[in-house]
């Protein structure tokens, strides 16, 4: 009878611990909230390297960072177990033990309130905000602990704990703690900063000087009292005792970092707009170089105040990922004076002169010029349009190099009204200029700053420069990930133009005489002189710096060349003294040549040609032609007057006469530099091969034939071309359908590939300006 009895009784307590164990089960896997659901969080945005740029206010006006478990290191949660609750993972949400404990302390001997509450407990208070205080309270609390340890484990009980828990003044959460008051996250703490987290949620008022931030003799004693209780179970090293014996305090809110406020409220507003909880921000920002700039600033603009200089904003990017690595948006956050709050990198201003390199850069890739062709800086109208230059004076016919560099408007117009498949307008569309309005908008003056551009806009444009035309996204967050490319100008225009750029004088002439490192840059002024700029490539970086006022109002002072040039260059100083840089324009293209060029037309030169120089060119895209405003005429000695149809004898003279057209010569008389003028030659049909020989002829390629040229033996296979010359012949010049070959010596051959079948007119020109021409067909097979 007992053993059946005895089997029966194992039987029914089998069946309910089963029974149990399967409720138990079921309320684990039952659907219930996170502990964390009931929380508001802070956002801590940090820059590219971890530092701390800012950390918000949760909605409930309190500092709360939640924390997983697995951030949180061992030693943390060993110290909050070993003085909180040593039995956590064992009981079932209350220990029966500590609260009869201190319940007989508190109420039978009078003692200091105890409460005896599990970790689990405190949580539960936290949780559902109970009123502990009393019996029933304390009833309610045992219970929801209970109910929490059946719907939850005990990491995801300890976890929540750490994260609600009270750590002074608005700051709850291990997290928040320790990113206030040690400027570290939970896994970085010493065992010092870690036994005093521990103890401050039991009392975490009282322990700190709320003034100074300094720890009080109190928390010192409980810290060290827990230490004490560490050493018992853990062995600690002589070093790290030692920490222990010096004074520590703890930073205050008041004191969290508050770095690059603009650059930060742009990324939170951006989040708030798209309804985005984002509660850790890493950024592409360089604290160091953001210090960096908003030092050069301050040091500025206490310099330039007596001049009315109150306002700059600067935006530093990494070209090589399109990083933004330093952003300014005024001189003063909270500097009301200057509406210091608005955000200068992120609003549209006009840039003044500083998007003329773009336009010399489409017109190089569009064949209209190259550096040395001379560009006409004279009175000029555009159907109704009439520009007028800075200065409001003309210098008459200059290269396109110094046109750019001197930021002459009249030929960066003509050269805006010569581009075509993109024209300007269609080009900064492709670029992504946003809010542009329809190009009747802005005519032809939108090479003159008649647009508007954000800073960081105009960072984009410059970075292109530095990816050899690949126009990138700028990026403001680490995760996110570098753009896809998309060209809009070739590296063959791109390196043209920034060779144009590093020939700018600097405004510091000093540095300039040490400058190793080339800087492409470009200043400009907007109408009024609402807004300076200076702009450019410093290294792998491009820097945009601009100086203005954001109620619009003008300054004299508000000049790119003299307000905000010296700025951008005590940027590019510090820069140099501070950081690695390389030069992004140091590869030569392989389809960049340099040509011998008459530096007064910017065509090739002759003979006759008195100042002679070099352009870069790019083979059938670059404009060349003979130079022609040197011009021999054939002088009779005895009457001085031109001789008509004739060759150099004893009686006979050449002299050169320089060819402008009527507008220059009125821009030399102006400026006293009348030049000689040519005499009249009506009564001469050719006078301009009057001191010539005989032409060229062409002996290769012959006339009217047809060149087979296998695909597969293109290299053997390329077309010669030699011509017979006159004796004064050095150079020849070849032609094919108006595209430039190359050129030779007068005994020497060029070789030429045609890039499709056709026929093409071949023409030779010597350095006399005489030439000869022929047709043929050249035929490209598959073979």
């Amino acid at each position: 009878m007992c053993r059946h009895r005895l089997k029966r009784f194992l039987v029914n307590l089998s069946t309910a611990v089963f029974a149990t164990a399967l409720v138990l089960i079921g309320l684990r896997l039952l659907p219930h909230p996170k502990l964390s659901d009931n929380l508001f969080l802070s956002t801590a945005v940090y820059d590219q390297n971890g530092a701390l740029l800012r950390l918000t206010l949760a909605k409930d006006e309190r500092y709360r960072v939640y924390t997983p478990l697995n951030e949180i290191s061992n030693d943390t949660i060993k110290s909050v177990l070993l003085y909180e609750d040593k039995w956590f993972y064992y009981h079932f949400g209350f220990n029966p033990v500590s609260l009869i404990r201190g319940g007989w302390i508190s109420y039978v001997k009078k003692g200091d309130m105890q409460g005896g509450s599990t970790i689990t407990m405190q949580l539960a208070r936290m949780y559902w905000k109970l009123n502990t205080r009393s019996i029933s309270g304390k009833l309610k609390q045992i219970l929801r602990s209970v109910q929490l340890e059946l719907f939850y484990s005990k990491d995801e009980i300890l976890e929540a704990y750490l994260n609600y828990a009270p750590y002074g003044r608005n700051i709850e959460g291990i997290g928040a703690a320790s990113i206030i008051y040690f400027d570290k996250s939970p896994d970085k703490l010493t065992l010092p900063e870690v036994l005093a987290l521990a103890v401050l949620p039991q009392s975490p008022s009282y322990r700190i000087d709320k003034n100074t931030g300094y720890v009080g003799e109190k928390l010192t004693k409980a810290r060290n009292e827990l230490f004490v209780k560490w050493q018992e179970k853990f062995e600690v090293d002589n070093l790290t005792k030692a920490l222990f014996k010096l004074p520590f305090s703890l930073r205050q809110p008041e004191n969290l970092p508050f770095y690059a406020p603009h650059f930060v409220e742009q990324l939170l507003k951006e989040d708030f707009n798209a309804g985005v909880a984002n509660y850790k921000i890493s950024t592409t920002l360089d604290l160091k170089l953001q210090r960096l700039l908003e030092t050069q600033i301050h040091s500025y603009i206490n310099r330039s105040s007596n001049k009315g200089v109150k306002n700059a904003a600067a935006v530093l990017v990494d070209t090589r990922d399109m990083s933004v690595v330093a952003a300014v948006g005024s001189a003063g956050y909270f500097n009301n004076e200057i509406e210091g709050q608005i955000n200068g990198f992120n609003i549209k201003r006009s840039p003044g002169s500083t998007l003329k390199p773009f336009i010399y850069a489409l017109a190089i890739e569009q064949g209209i010029i190259h550096p040395q062709s001379v560009l006409k800086d004279v009175p000029t109208s555009f159907s109704s349009y009439t520009p007028e230059n800075f200065d409001n004076r003309f210098v008459g016919p200059l290269s396109a190099a110094q046109a750019l560099i001197r930021s002459r408007n009249i030929p960066a117009v003509y050269l805006n009204n010569k581009l075509r498949n993109p024209n300007f307008y269609a080009f900064l569309k492709k670029a992504g200029i946003s809010k542009m309005a329809g190009e009747g908008h802005y005519g032809l003056a939108l090479a003159l700053g008649g647009g508007e551009v954000t800073m960081l806009e105009e960072a984009k444009l410059y970075a292109m420069l530095a990816n050899g035309g690949a126009l990138r996204e700028v990026r403001m967050r680490k995760e996110q990930p570098v753009s896809n490319s998309t060209g809009l100008l070739s590296k063959e225009a791109v390196f043209i133009v920034l060779d144009m750029l590093s020939s700018m004088p600097r405004a510091d002439s000093a540095a300039a005489e040490v400058q190793k490192l080339p800087i492409y840059w470009k200043t400009g002024t907007s109408w009024g002189f609402r807004d300076a700029w200076s702009s450019g490539l410093v290294g792998q970086y491009a820097l945009i710096v601009w100086l203005g006022n954001f109620d619009n109002s003008g300054n004299p002072a508000f000049v790119g060349s003299n307000s905000a040039a010296p700025l951008f260059f005590n940027i590019v100083n510090s820069l140099q003294a501070t950081q690695k840089l390389y030069d992004v324009n140091k590869i030569i293209p392989t389809n960049v040549k340099k040509v011998d060029v008459c530096l007064s037309s910017g065509d090739l030169t002759t003979v006759w040609c008195k100042r002679k120089g070099k352009s870069w060119f790019i083979p059938g895209v670059s404009p060349i032609k003979v130079d022609t405003v040197y011009r021999p005429v054939l002088i009779d000695k005895k009457t001085n007057l031109p001789v008509c149809g004739g060759k150099k004898n004893a009686n006979t003279k050449i002299e050169v006469y320089e060819y402008y057209s009527s507008d220059i010569l009125d821009i030399f008389k102006r400026a006293g530099l009348p030049k000689r003028e040519p005499p009249n030659m009506e009564h001469c049909r050719h006078a301009f091969d009057v001191a010539a020989g005989i032409n060229p002829s062409i002996t290769s390629p012959l006339k009217n034939t047809v060149y087979t040229i296998r695909e597969s033996k293109e290299k053997e296979e390329r077309i010669v071309f030699t011509a017979v010359t006159d004796a004064n012949v050095k150079t020849l010049y070849w032609f094919a359908n108006d595209e430039y070959i190359g050129s030779s010596d007068q005994s020497k051959s060029v070789l030429w590939l045609p890039k499709k079948s056709g026929t093409f007119e071949i023409r030779v020109i010597d350095d006399h300006g005489r030439f000869d021409k022929r047709n043929i067909q050249a035929v490209i097979i598959n073979k």
